[in-house]
């Protein structure tokens, strides 16, 4: 059992024997999250991996599918947090997975230097508008837009956290490119894999994914773009097998 507060409500996640706890007024996760936690490079048998902005925990719980490595997830609101260690408990994987209470600045002094194998994000995608313009639910509002952490700031402590050799990758909005690129090579981190994704097809695209190496060589591969609705507005067959895995 599992106890839920106000709105929250127990959904089954995806295709995996795994359920979360989601609340339509504070969060639920998005395709964007699920998408970079399909794509990132994970080692199967062992490794330390880490979520930072992590929200109600939904990557290290789809991680913790694809290794038997050690997950960690960092998320700055204590609401949400909340809910991503519940989540985590109901599912008993708390022995392989574990959530932090923090702001990811300060993680590199409390986790140290270089520890990690693999590093994920999904960071706010907004410069933080002004008063009038920011959503009114501040949940919403501190997840959306860069209130407590810029696009530099998840960067430069990604290449903190991770190994020399190690994995980091990120989700975003392709307008965004050339600044993630520019501070992924500032901050010693070779972008080495990048996918965009696409609404439809003829549609431009609205959300990238990408993969650097710590210390890495120059190598950058162009995946294959991903559709994720076809004429019918249902998901396309590649997003099915992505999402729900093969039938």
């Amino acid at each position: 059992m599992v106890e839920l507060y106000d709105d929250e409500r127990l959904d089954y996640l995806l295709g995996e024997n795994l359920r979360i706890i989601q609340s339509p007024s504070v969060f639920a996760f998005s395709l964007d999250t699920v998408l970079l936690a399909k794509f990132v490079y994970v080692p199967i048998q062992k490794g330390n991996l880490l979520d930072l902005c992590t929200g109600n925990g939904v990557i290290p719980l789809l991680l913790s599918q694809r290794t038997n490595g050690m997950v960690t997830g960092v998320e700055i609101q204590e609401r949400i947090y909340n809910m991503a260690k519940r989540s985590i408990e109901y599912n008993q994987l708390d022995h392989r997975l574990g959530i932090i209470h923090g702001d990811i600045k300060d993680m590199p002094q409390e986790l140290g230097h270089g520890k990690y194998d693999i590093v994920t994000c999904n960071p706010p995608y907004f410069p933080t508008p002004n008063q009038e313009e920011m959503n009114k639910n501040e949940h919403l509002a501190i997840a959306r837009h860069e209130i407590y952490c810029t696009l530099e700031d998840v960067i430069r402590v990604s290449s903190q956290l991770v190994k020399q050799g190690g994995k980091v990758a990120f989700v975003h909005r392709p307008g965004r490119l050339l600044d993630i690129v520019t501070l992924m090579r500032k901050y010693r981190i070779e972008p080495k894999r990048l996918q965009f994704v696409y609404p439809k097809l003829g549609k431009e695209s609205n959300t990238l994914l990408i993969e650097g190496i710590k210390g890495g060589r120059p190598d950058l591969k162009i995946l294959p773009p991903l559709i994720v609705y076809n004429e019918d507005n249902d998901y396309t067959k590649e997003l099915q097998t992505i999402l729900y895995g093969k039938k």
